[in-house]
């Protein structure tokens, strides 16, 4: 039997249909501000996926300082974005219907587009990720749940290899600090975590599962104390009609030149890199 390489492979793995989402799994995602849902791509569809995935990430990678000349951000993973404009492979995954529909769902809105991908490949050994809040970084509307990520391991992934650890209902107290990915952030983060109760959840995933979080929810992950390395795909979905806001701090400021080009504050999310991936 001829062995097909990944292109083949992909010509036959294309990621149609859609997933059934539930009502509770939607609730879930409201209530916590992050939500599993298992099997959302295939074992076949993540193990073709990864190999390309993979491929551009370590190809396009230009962090090659020891572990122990980096700083915490830099220790947590290698860091890739926009993968779906370096490959065109990639870029069937991060454009899938199928995530993005799902994204639209549990946003419960019309509509959804993107903001940006990026491969988070925490190396063996790899540091810890601080307690954060994506949302910071975006310069987006405030209120609301209008932004989440899929965080999706490529490889099966423990929690000691770096699964990622959600601090529930931390979604709901919307935007908490200036606070970028630090030990800073960490320790802050941590306290509000312990003062406020929030519970914290984690789990083993395996390829293909995902994770969908709300930008304002609170979560880490612990290093990897494994012998591979955590490879995760991640995409950022923004609702439709969302409005850009000023940047009111600097990683605000890069994201709005970065991620949305020649967009002003007022606007709805539309630049050419910003494509409608799914509408009602």
């Amino acid at each position: 039997m001829t062995q097909l390489n990944s292109e083949s492979i992909l010509e036959h793995t294309h990621i149609y249909g859609d997933y059934a989402l539930s009502e509770s799994k939607i609730a879930d995602f409201q209530q916590n501000g992050h939500v599993l849902l298992p099997g959302l791509c295939s074992p076949a569809e993540a193990a073709a996926y990864r190999s390309v995935i993979t491929e551009a990430t370590y190809g396009n990678n230009k962090e090659t300082r020891p572990m122990e000349e980096r700083d915490t951000y830099s220790r947590a993973f290698l860091q890739i974005m926009n993968l779906w404009k370096l490959d065109a492979r990639v870029a069937r995954f991060t454009l899938a219907r199928r995530f993005a529909k799902v994204a639209a769902e549990l946003l419960k809105a019309d509509g959804v587009r993107l903001y940006h991908d990026q491969a988070l490949y925490k190396e063996a050994g790899g540091g810890h990720t601080p307690w954060h809040q994506d949302q910071y970084y975006w310069p987006i509307e405030q209120k609301g749940i209008r932004s989440l990520t899929m965080w999706m391991p490529l490889v099966d992934v423990t929690i000691e290899m770096g699964a990622l650890t959600f601090a529930s209902k931390s979604h709901t107290e919307g935007f908490q600090g200036h606070l970028a990915i630090s030990d800073k952030s960490h320790d802050e983060f941590d306290k509000t975590v312990k003062d406020k109760g929030y519970s914290v959840v984690n789990a083993n995933m395996k390829a293909g599962d995902a994770t969908f979080h709300s930008g304002w929810t609170l979560h880490c992950a612990p290093g990897n104390a494994g012998t591979i390395a955590r490879e995760v795909m991640t995409v950022i979905y923004i609702a439709e009609g969302t409005f850009i806001t000023e940047p009111d701090n600097e990683n605000r400021e890069i994201d709005l030149k970065g991620w949305l080009p020649g967009q002003k504050p007022g606007e709805t999310v539309g630049s050419p890199l910003n494509p409608l991936l799914y509408s009602k």
